[in-house]
């Protein structure tokens, strides 16, 4: 790590001055803007992501980029500023313990109960460029083919617009698809051709429908989602935003509604006593807990 208030050096063997003043203002920002925790022992992190964005900027050093995001610019670098920070790691079925709960627990009845002219509800919070969502499609469809015929639907959300776009796109590179079944390949995949690669089934993307959020801003619907999908979100946040966000999971999460997170997350703090534990890193409202007042409605 840099010592603090000392010039770092990029990989290309520039320096960069880093003080702790541009590294408490990027921090602040982070923190305001994005709900983004950059503890001091993130320093060495910070300087290597943005460092980057400093190359293609033209910048000389860090107090030129802070100048920069605290200004009229800021609009336009925000998501690259955003982008440079988080890691979107992610595949097809990811956490397979999360999709056998649902194929065995959570989504039966709910099937159920569109089935039966119910509307059911899942929200992917976090979706990155879209392979939890379509794995939650592509799961929803084995279980039940004529699933688009119901009121079910999947809302997928991120921050990043960018990885909205990939995932809207519903374009992945061979490497993605070729580890899943082949089975499964032909029921929810298409050539994607010329480009290469494979899209998802017209009919399993149908069930998805992709907006940008921010989970520290209010939420703009009210629910209610039967099962919500967290995972690898609130690592990147401290203990008051991660309650921040679990306060506003509560207002539109259904009764006995669950919440499935990532597999270093645990739910803490006040939210924790209304939940009871259904797997791993898998929680539902404790029979009987209803949702807080709601903030309006979902699409």
């Amino acid at each position: 790590m840099t010592a603090p208030g000392l010039a770092a050096t990029s990989p290309a063997g520039r320096d960069y001055p880093l003080t702790d003043a541009d590294f408490a203002a990027i921090a602040r920002l982070a923190r305001d803007a994005f709900g983004l925790a950059l503890a001091d022992g993130k320093r060495t992190l910070v300087y290597s992501r943005l460092a980057r964005r400093l190359r293609a900027l033209g910048l000389e050093d860090f107090s030129a980029y802070v100048a920069l995001l605290n200004g009229p610019d800021w609009v336009q670098e925000r998501t690259a500023f955003l982008s440079a920070l988080t890691t979107n790691t992610t595949h097809f079925f990811r956490e397979a313990h999360h999709f056998d709960l649902l194929r065995t627990r959570l989504l039966p009845p709910l099937i159920d109960r569109a089935r039966t002219g119910g509307r059911v509800r899942i929200w992917s919070a976090g979706c990155s460029t879209g392979q939890e969502p379509y794995s939650i499609a592509m799961t929803l469809r084995e279980l039940c083919p004529e699933i688009g015929r119901h009121d079910l639907r999947i809302l997928a959300t991120d921050i990043d617009p960018r990885v909205i776009a990939t995932a809207r796109a519903a374009n992945f590179p061979v490497d993605e698809v070729m580890p899943l079944p082949a089975e499964l390949r032909d029921r929810h995949f298409r050539p994607a051709g010329a480009g290469g690669g494979y899209r998802i089934d017209p009919d399993t993307a149908a069930l998805v429908t992709f907006g940008v959020l921010n989970l520290i801003e209010p939420l703009p619907f009210g629910g209610p989602f039967d099962i919500i999908f967290c995972r690898n979100v609130v690592i990147y946040f401290d203990a008051e935003t991660r309650d921040q966000v679990w306060a506003a999971f509560g207002t539109v999460l259904a009764a006995e509604g669950a919440l499935i997170l990532g597999h270093s997350e645990r739910l803490t703090g006040p939210a924790a006593a209304g939940f009871q534990s259904i797997g791993v890193t898998a929680y539902a409202r404790h029979p009987g807990s209803e949702p807080s007042p709601k903030q309006g409605t979902m699409p």
